[in-house]
């Protein structure tokens, strides 16, 4: 059973994620009010949807390190009515209004993250408790993920090596009780076994491209050994 994987290299993950960013905004500002408003790779949401869920998922992130950093208690969620009325109110903005929220949420982030002089303290996610120093890998994996559900030509090959070898790790974390068929991974940088059964598939190939395999970004075609299994979208 997977398990997080200890400490994360926060200024490695810290600079992936600037440069992941940078990235993104760098698609999503060329985007017309047109292109901003179709179908996004999320079933139901457009890229209006992605970007608005992006950004607000910054401004959770800064919460929870700008509270720990404080020694306050961790901000709960907001819950899901909250976040689906948000939602789709910020998917009914212009591609600017959408562009600037993407940006400031993100800067913001960006200055809570080069705020922090201890990530040891503990967090909450994803119902276990870890350092502090998970929350920007968090963050990390969710700017590559949403960047491939913008459907912009981006694939999981453009994904930095060294970044790709977190992000599935931190993909293995978020699958360990996940109901999924008995897996045995073999990567550049881990071998590793998930889900459970007497069948066990035995799957190849990178990093970049078994972590978009196991999140649902690709299908069985991009590695070796799926046998056709096309896994779940991984939110």
């Amino acid at each position: 059973m997977s398990v997080y994987p200890g400490l994360v290299p926060v200024t490695d993950v810290h600079g992936w994620k600037t440069e992941a960013t940078q990235r993104l905004l760098g698609y999503t500002i060329a985007l017309t009010e047109e292109a901003w408003h179709e179908p996004s790779l999320l079933p139901g949401w457009s890229r209006a949807h992605v970007a608005t869920h992006l950004a607000r998922n910054a401004d959770h992130v800064r919460s929870i390190i700008e509270a720990a950093v404080a020694g306050r208690p961790q901000p709960p969620h907001p819950d899901s009515e909250r976040v689906r009325r948000e939602l789709e109110i910020g998917a009914d903005r212009s591609g600017l209004e959408l562009q600037i929220d993407l940006d400031s949420s993100a800067g913001a982030l960006q200055t809570a993250i080069e705020a922090v002089t201890d990530w040891t303290p503990t967090v909450v996610i994803d119902g276990a408790p870890l350092p502090l120093s998970a929350v920007p890998l968090m963050r990390l994996h969710e700017v590559y993920l949403h960047h491939l559900d913008l459907d912009c030509g981006f694939t999981a090959d453009g994904v930095d090596p060294d970044a790709a070898a977190w992000l599935l790790r931190w993909t293995l974390f978020r699958l360990r009780a996940a109901d999924l068929p008995a897996i045995q991974l073999q990567t550049e940088s881990l071998a590793d076994e998930i889900g459970e059964g007497d069948s066990q598939l035995r799957v190849r190939g990178t990093d970049a491209r078994i972590w978009a395999w196991l999140t649902g970004r690709a299908g069985p075609e991009v590695v070796d050994g799926a046998d056709g299994v096309r896994l779940p979208l991984l939110g």
